[in-house]
């Protein structure tokens, strides 16, 4: 399946990190990889026709830090996406480590939660984990963070540039730690929140509507209590319409949650899929471009997996060079940074004396068509929900706010069409519930889709 095209990484020495997020860092309208440093400088990748350039501002960089995870998403609705970074404590760690908000002013940026009218609510706050969320479908997100020990924090920029934290508001203030953080419209008509816990019970946060929410785990079959969870990621598995939820656990068998009519789910990972791996994040797409999203699980120290579904069924298939078998995967996103449509996956690295692996799919003749929605203000439009429809058959997207292992893939729904490239339509839903279609938009091309007036 793919190909190691890491050297077209330039300069990409030994690199010590965790989450990788997909992002317009420098605001010219292309995406940039972020890429988080466990002790050494956090990088942004910039395509320059040829290779992936370093271009992280200084402040960015933030060398000092212990990065796990870094996210973005327009907190203030200026259609500028800002970066929410958590910072682990460690021994290591300069006294007082906190967590960074960097909101970009023009070509500078600036650390919000570094402000002293934000003082108060930061109180140093580590994060584990981020996810970017638009509970109440204004266009403008939050951060929700989870911590080790602690409630669920959740950030939202009030007048002034204040930050606020209504996780207790919000009825989010529930003591869940989980590497693995997404949030989509799963179970409702707006922005769900799932933590993938690391001991303990899963939570599943129902919005409510009304910009709070309710914690519904275990109620819908996905407590799931006796597991180590590490990455998460979302797709329509079985083909039925409804968002599904692969599982990666560092220790135990992954699972595959497959939802049906009413919001309830049933673990149905088969054997193989389920096999116990030291597993640290999982990520779904269609590398290939053949109509049908493959599930990649990256492990720590063993080799990783690919899995595609023919005739119904979930198989392992080659990967190819991405097969890293000793390599320590941690964090990894994917996004089409060169712009051939086909996608590429930057994979992180928990150890000494390793770079960063850059992996293209083989090349093949599959038609394919990527859809941009936006918020009224510009932004990519998180956690908007895109159907593509081509000869007959339907696929579903959530654009991602947070997923895999720490990490964050591309605003696109990227959709592989095989040897059929007519689409017959779009539909996109955005988390306020506006709504949009496309009828027959051409392929092999990116569809960027305003939103729509009120």
């Amino acid at each position: 399946m793919f190909i190691d095209s890491s050297d077209l990484i330039a300069n990409n020495p030994p690199h010590r990190g965790h989450g990788v997020a997909v992002s317009d860092v420098d605001g010219d309208g292309v995406f940039e990889f972020l890429v988080s440093g466990y002790g050494s400088a956090n990088r942004v990748l910039k395509w320059t026709g040829t290779s992936l350039e370093d271009v992280v501002d200084p402040l960015l960089a933030d060398s000092t830090g212990f990065t796990t995870c870094m996210i973005a998403a327009d907190i203030d609705g200026d259609g500028r996406e800002e970066i929410y970074v958590c910072n682990e404590d460690t021994e290591q760690s300069e006294i007082g480590q906190a967590d960074r908000l960097f909101a970009p002013f023009g070509r500078h940026w600036l650390d919000l939660l570094a402000q002293p009218e934000n003082a108060a609510v930061v109180e140093s706050v580590a994060g584990q984990a981020v996810a970017a969320i638009d509970r109440l479908g204004r266009g403008r997100y939050g951060f929700a963070v989870t911590q080790p020990g602690e409630p669920v924090v959740l950030y939202e920029m009030a007048g002034g540039g204040r930050l606020v934290d209504v996780s207790e508001d919000a009825g989010l203030d529930l003591s869940v730690a989980g590497p693995g953080v997404l949030a989509l419209p799963l179970i409702s008509e707006r922005m769900d929140l799932f933590v993938h816990a690391d001991g303990g019970a899963n939570c599943l946060f129902r919005n409510l509507g009304d910009g709070t929410f309710e914690e519904v785990a275990e109620q819908r079959g996905l407590a799931d209590p006796r597991q180590l969870g590490r990455g998460v990621a979302a797709l329509d598995a079985d083909g039925n319409g409804l968002m599904d939820l692969v599982c990666a656990v560092r220790q135990g068998s992954h699972r595959l949650y497959l939802q049906r009519a009413g919001g309830g789910f049933t673990e149905e990972a088969p054997a193989d899929f389920s096999l116990p791996s030291h597993a640290t994040s999982v990520i779904a797409a269609d590398f290939d471009n053949d109509g049908q999203e493959e599930v990649l699980i990256l492990n720590h120290g063993q080799p990783n997996r690919l899995f595609a579904r023919r005739h119904e069924d979930w198989t392992e298939i080659d990967l190819g060079d991405a097969l890293e078998a000793r390599s320590y995967s941690t964090g990894a996103a994917v996004a089409d940074i060169d712009g051939d449509g086909l996608l590429e996956l930057l994979v992180n690295h928990d150890g000494a004396g390793r770079p960063l692996a850059l992996f293209k799919a083989a090349p093949n003749a599959n038609s394919w068509l990527r859809v941009l929605p936006l918020t009224a203000a510009g932004a990519p439009a998180r956690g908007a929900l895109v159907t593509c429809v081509a000869a007959g058959r339907s696929q579903r997207r959530a654009i991602c706010a947070g997923s895999g292992y720490l990490s964050q893939m591309e605003p696109v729904a990227h959709f592989g069409l095989g040897e059929v490239p007519r689409v017959e339509r779009v539909e996109i839903r955005w988390p306020d519930g506006a709504e949009a279609v496309i009828a027959n938009p051409p392929a092999n091309r990116v569809l960027t889709v305003p939103h729509p007036p009120e």
